[in-house]
């Protein structure tokens, strides 16, 4: 497995900065704060179900690929800490 990007890094260079499009500005066509989508365009928060329905209205995307982007970020940061992970096998 790759080191995935952060899904709001993709949102914030392949989106938001080739339409020219201001954080307030696609907060208000999301419908969301704009704390909310700075935290994802900043890396500090994830792409929600919700979130993901969100950005496939307004880039004409599907939900899936937000999901999708998002899984395989969080999947490669816990699999970065695996060994450290330790449970009790059931039988």
């Amino acid at each position: 497995m790759f080191n995935p990007p952060h899904p709001g890094e993709i949102l914030r260079e392949e989106f938001v900065e080739p339409k020219n499009l201001s954080v307030t500005r696609l907060a208000e066509i999301l419908g969301v704060s704009r704390k909310n989508l700075s935290t994802i365009l900043n890396e500090k928060t994830g792409i929600s179900a919700e979130m993901a329905i969100r950005l496939s209205k307004a880039f004409g995307t599907t939900p899936d690929l937000w999901i999708g982007m998002q899984k395989e970020y969080e999947l490669f940061r816990a699999l970065q800490n695996e060994k450290n992970i330790h449970v009790e096998k059931v039988a």
